[in-house]
């Protein structure tokens, strides 16, 4: 029996609700009986399985969208304030929800699991979702993107688990309550919103505060950010922790990571036994958050045996180094890393994967304030590959900043000894992409923005 409604969401207005998380939540309430409504500035995929739902959505953004008996509209941070809708909401005091304590309602009364982390939210989130299905346990789940098997992000299933994506950008992760809590690293990002690492840390501080009594903060031994989240943590919460990683002291110690071309094998020490299991994506640190995603589950209780296994039915989600195809010898790959520590890491990846072949990336950088503070290390991270195009930065919901160009991160690139190209014209970018490579050539997209687009263009190109 579906959880009930409450009162707030029966009939919500969803601003923008074709994003990644604001969908996902409204299609869990359509799944639970909710009239749900909502606009977004353009069609797409995600509007079509919406409106499969049952929900309505209007394209562009007007007051007239919004029904005078919506019981809320929800916004995401990404709203302004002078969206026509919002405004009208205020002129019909129709009460607003931020989504973030949307969710939070919509995970009460089950047991949580929120996945936290400035990088690899995503990916073991849905690692959880996919293997607790796997299980039978069918768990409702949302996640920042869209699964490979299901091919949605978000589902209400009978089962009484939830696994939430927590996105700590805008400090909305501060809402849930779980009783798993994971943080998978603490760096130094979403610059409008902190200033210093001393604000992130007190941010995820808060969040790990909200874990129920009796509750586990699952948590990487290895990276500095959130090693001192534990230091800090042990000091003055009474939150069982978890530690995973290659760390000596880690409570569930990675012992090997195999590499086997687009997959890896991975093996760990969990209570003084051997375990090897499959993860069907490259790369070290995807190994980890699928270490990260077993001991949470095994915190919850499931079997560790059964959960390895179950990890392994993984097949990806979309745009974590997802393969869109192959043409004339050329894979192409798409990935949504924009921070220089996802960049490296899914360079390194693919650098591991290409073997002696080539790697060519598509690289477009994600919001001006993240290019200003983290532009000469994105630059550096492209040295990885053999050679880059960068697009212009993609603004997202932000307004330009004087003297802040993906020149920023050209210079950088070069400086560290980068063969990178500056391509102002995004149409050009297949044909010049298929000029470039040759058979055996690896091609990633890289970026959070509409660079994901270029993959099947590239195909094209290759194919002719």
């Amino acid at each position: 029996m579906a959880p009930g409604i409450p009162a707030a969401l029966e009939r919500p207005h969803f601003i923008g609700i074709g994003g990644a998380g604001m969908s996902g939540i409204a299609k869990i309430l359509a799944q639970r009986g909710a009239k749900v409504a909502g606009s977004d500035a353009r069609e797409s995929a995600t509007a079509d399985a919406l409106r499969a739902l049952g929900a309505t959505v209007h394209i562009g953004h007007a007051a007239g969208h919004l029904a005078d008996d919506a019981t809320s509209v929800v916004v995401s941070s990404a709203i302004r304030a002078d969206n026509p809708e919002l405004v009208r909401a205020a002129e019909l005091d129709i009460p607003v929800v931020h989504r973030s304590v949307a969710l939070a309602s919509l995970m009460d009364g089950l047991r949580s699991i929120a996945v936290a982390g400035t990088h690899g939210k995503t990916t073991t989130t849905s690692m959880l979702a996919v293997a607790l299905s796997e299980l039978a346990l069918d768990p409702s789940y949302a996640i920042g993107g869209d699964l490979e098997g299901p091919g949605t992000n978000a589902t209400h299933g009978d089962g009484d688990i939830f696994v939430a994506e927590a996105d700590e950008s805008d400090r909305s992760f501060q809402k849930y309550a779980p009783e798993v809590a994971i943080v998978l690293n603490v760096e130094l990002d979403h610059h409008a919103n902190y200033a210093s690492m001393d604000e992130i840390y007190e941010s995820f501080e808060t969040f790990v505060g909200k874990v129920v009594p009796g509750g586990t903060l699952v948590v990487a031994a290895d990276q500095p950010g959130a090693v001192e989240l534990t230091r800090r943590v042990r000091e003055r919460s009474s939150v069982r922790v978890v530690t995973y990683g290659e760390s000596e002291g880690a409570d569930v110690r990675v012992h090997k990571v195999t590499p086997r071309g687009l997959t890896s094998e991975v093996t760990v020490v969990l209570n003084g036994k051997f375990l090897t299991f499959t993860v069907s994506v490259p790369g070290r640190h995807y190994a980890h958050n699928a270490v990260a995603a077993l001991a949470a589950g095994v915190a919850l209780g499931v079997p560790a045996h059964n959960l390895a296994s179950a990890i392994g039915t993984y097949t990806g989600v979309k745009r974590r180094l997802q393969l869109k195809g192959e043409a004339a010898g050329v894979q192409v790959i798409d990935s949504y890393a924009h921070h220089p520590t996802e960049m490296a890491a899914d360079l390194e990846a693919m650098r591991g994967a290409a073997s002696e072949s080539r790697l060519l990336v598509v690289f477009q950088p994600h919001l001006f304030s993240r290019t200003q503070e983290l532009g000469t290390e994105m630059g550096q991270a492209l040295a990885l590959a053999d050679a880059s195009l960068v697009l212009d930065i993609y603004p997202a919901r932000e307004d330009p900043l004087p003297g802040v160009t993906s020149a920023l991160i050209i210079d950088a690139a070069k400086a560290a000894g980068a063969d990178v190209t500056a391509v102002h014209d995004k149409a050009a970018v297949p044909a010049a992409v298929a000029g470039m490579a040759k058979p055996g050539d690896l091609v990633l997209t890289m970026g959070a923005g509409d660079v994901t687009d270029l993959g099947p263009q590239i195909l094209d190109h290759l194919s002719s």
